[in-house]
């Protein structure tokens, strides 16, 4: 295919898979959201989930593909483009360097070990702070599960940590991707940046909300 024996087109394609995993980002924040409203909240979510397999399985390898893609290409592209230039940053071409846009390859990866912590931890309950167990209502005990890993503080500052990454991978990697599609200038250059920071921190500190409200004993068994 054209579009991938191109630098130009594996931009535009690890641009349009970043894009889907932000709005994978939004989705998966307002059902873990759902923890502000208790024990009942989380835990219809989750059954709703489980009531739904084969759709839910779907969505989880659409998106595993979209971050292999992404993944792939930004670190061929990193490559690439050091080779060709050495210092130089892919889509740096038109935006200011920054500790963000220089280590965009680290944060990813970052929040790729975390992604797979995260998924053997809530996912597999593979991980041994992880309670699992039934509700009064016969549900999976999400809210039980969360608040117990999340009262390790060393987990929850993990966590936050993480979230930190995601919010310096995401600050740089917004406006890039408005760059690489062509609909930033020297004029919106300013203002896309500054609008990709807020919506980053928005983000990031929703997540961390979470862990949060826990360590502060706001959410509790």
């Amino acid at each position: 295919m054209r579009i991938l024996s191109s630098s130009v087109g594996r931009k535009i394609l690890m641009s349009i898979t970043g894009q889907l995993l932000i709005i994978f980002i939004l989705i998966h924040l307002i059902g873990n959201s759902t923890i502000f409203f208790g024990p009942n909240g989380i835990n219809a979510y989750a059954e709703h989930l489980h009531s739904l397999p084969p759709l839910v399985w779907a969505f989880r390898l659409f998106m595993l593909a979209a971050i292999a893609i992404h993944i792939c290409y930004g670190v061929t592209l990193t490559l690439e483009n050091k080779a060709a230039n050495p210092g130089a940053y892919a889509v740096k071409r038109n935006l200011k360097a920054s500790f963000a846009s220089e280590n965009m390859i680290w944060t990813g990866l970052l929040v790729l070990g975390f992604i797979l912590y995260h998924l053997l931890q809530f996912t597999i309950h593979g991980t041994p702070d992880v309670v699992v167990g039934l509700d009064s209502a016969n549900r999976p005990d999400v809210f039980r599960m969360v608040v117990t890993s999340f009262g390790n503080a060393l987990i929850s500052l993990a966590y936050m940590f993480a979230m930190l990454m995601l919010f310096l991978h995401l600050s740089h990697g917004i406006p890039s991707f408005l760059q690489t599609m062509g609909w930033n200038n020297e004029k919106t250059i300013p203002a896309f940046g500054t609008g990709g920071k807020v919506i980053s921190a928005i983000l990031m500190l929703a997540y961390i909300s979470i862990p949060a409200v826990i360590l502060a004993g706001l959410l509790k068994l």
